[in-house]
């Protein structure tokens, strides 16, 4: 049996991805804030799916999340085999308007623990000649994003990380996988204050649905998911419109105006 550490799993698309691998028979290390949902999480996992479930309690954004977590992996002593980066949250707004320390935990959390995290896990995958990474973006990688500027800004280092070690692991047993969800029905939107915005009123999948078209795709090492045929035709189109129109487009789903 493998063994899967998720970051983010107590709702959304990390939940969906906990059940997933975890109906395929794989051992859940869960990685969350709230000890109380993950305790609800693990017995439901157990109980369901019949796997091994470990979990780890802790807020993300503090600087020393990634030593607290490498440690309880080794007092475990369990190995790392897929590795799925998706805690994230979202303040949008305009930026002078938005809390600045609210940012830089999003900061923190979507590029200093994504990096530190993945730089710990890699050498275990490494000493095994085998593993996957999947690291969760955003159609927002790819649009520079007014009324979400941070947000879109640590999507896109995001993508830029993923895409440069799938490119160094490309010869090797180690998988690096990057998806690019859209609008998702998740309590990521609610948190936000943008479960209202034209952005999510149009084409929102469902997380389970965002995942049936992943795990397959990310088990064969493919280097990009964007799930949904609108979020493919949103990307295309941000690739060949000028920024001025993509930004207006974009205030336009954020805003309404």
């Amino acid at each position: 049996m493998k063994n899967v550490l998720i970051t983010g799993t107590t709702s959304g698309i990390g939940r969906a991805f906990a059940e997933k691998f975890a109906c395929m028979g794989n051992n859940i290390i869960l990685v969350s804030r709230d000890k109380q949902k993950l305790e609800q999480q693990k017995l439901f996992l157990q109980n369901q799916y019949h796997v091994t479930v470990f979990f780890i309690a802790y807020d993300l954004t503090k600087e020393d999340a990634v030593d607290f977590i490498m440690k309880k992996i080794y007092n475990w002593n369990i190995s790392v085999d897929f590795l799925v980066n998706n805690a994230g949250f979202n303040e949008c707004g305009l930026f002078s308007e938005t809390d600045i320390n609210k940012e830089i935990k999003m900061i923190d959390l979507h590029i200093r623990f994504i990096t530190q995290l993945t730089k710990r896990i890699l050498p275990i995958m490494e000493k095994n000649n085998s593993g996957h990474i999947l690291n969760i973006g955003s159609t927002g990688s790819f649009i520079p994003s007014p009324f979400d500027a941070v947000y879109s800004a640590t999507k896109a280092y995001i993508m830029s990380f993923s895409n440069a070690l799938y490119g160094e692991y490309a010869n090797t047993g180690i998988k690096v996988t990057l998806l690019c969800p859209g609008a998702t029905k998740t309590e990521f939107a609610q948190k936000a204050n943008m479960e209202h915005t034209l952005l999510f009123r149009f084409a929102v999948m469902k997380p389970d649905k965002v995942v049936k078209i992943a795990y397959p795709k990310m088990i064969k090492g493919k280097r990009l998911v964007i799930p949904g045929l609108y979020n493919k035709l949103l990307v295309f189109f941000s690739k060949v419109m000028p920024i001025r129109i993509t930004n207006k487009l974009t205030l336009i789903m954020m805003t309404g105006r």
